[in-house]
């Protein structure tokens, strides 16, 4: 059990299937399977007491195990394009109960957000366990003007252009970057979202704040990746490696 006292496991959903890059989840990132971030971060934190890589495929679990995590074997019906992280992690929820594990807080990582900082997991987790919130997500601050399209053509969202404002002097919001999640074990199971209750929110930045969905978006977080402090853990990280996978641009 985790300092917390409470039993805190996580989940990093790899299905097999991707229609943006064949095998998406264990391609080569800067000379290591894209999954080995994520483990390595998870299961070197402090707060994860259990760290769980869900999946429908036997390459992506053996990845998985070598750098250190319990496999879920997921269901054929839970791993197809239609079906819902929050379907994975209820099923990997079930499935630690059956083993005896009852976590207190689930904490979902998403491995095509490898750029993570050693205290980013920690950080989120504190929020349900210092300070009081039922679910906590990972964000940036946004200071983007938006616009959306109606009938009547283009309309700003959130700013008149006929007084402009300073980007710092718009209303704060935060996006949501899809690294981090962590949410107490019954809110889930209530509600089967991964917020739910009161939400606090981890502020990373922006740097840090990429995902992996498609082939540009590789070479992207890869060139990123190769110029900020990020979490590795014991990997041997080949910082000068160019992707070793054949992506058309």
């Amino acid at each position: 059990m985790s300092y917390y006292d409470v039993v805190i496991v996580s989940v990093i959903p790899a299905r097999g299937g991707s229609k943006g890059i064949e095998y998406k989840n264990i391609i080569p990132f800067l000379g290591n399977p894209l999954l080995s971030y994520t483990v390595t971060q998870s299961v070197t934190s402090d707060s994860i007491d259990h760290t769980f890589v869900s999946t429908d495929d036997e390459n992506i679990a053996s990845v998985g195990r070598e750098y250190g995590a319990e496999i879920i074997e997921r269901p054929d019906e839970l791993a197809g394009d239609e079906a819902t992280t929050e379907s994975a992690l209820l099923h990997a929820v079930e499935t630690m109960q059956e083993r005896d594990i009852n976590p207190d807080i689930v904490v979902l990582l998403q491995c095509t957000s490898p750029l993570r900082r050693s205290g980013d997991i920690t950080r989120t987790v504190e929020l349900l366990t210092e300070e009081g919130y039922d679910s906590a997500l990972s964000v940036c601050e946004d200071h983007k003007f938006y616009w959306e399209t109606g009938n009547n053509g283009a309309e700003p969202v959130n700013y008149d252009p006929a007084n402009r404002k300073r980007r710092q002097d718009l209303e704060q919001r935060y996006q949501e970057n899809g690294s981090i999640y962590a949410v107490r074990t019954g809110v889930f199971e209530t509600h089967e979202c991964r917020l739910g209750g009161q939400i606090g929110l981890n502020t990373m930045p922006k740097s840090l704040s990429f995902e992996i969905d498609d082939k540009d978006d590789l070479r992207i977080v890869e060139s990123i990746g190769r110029n900020v402090e990020f979490h590795t853990g014991e990997l041997d990280v080949d910082y000068d490696s160019e992707t070793t996978t054949e992506v058309d641009v």
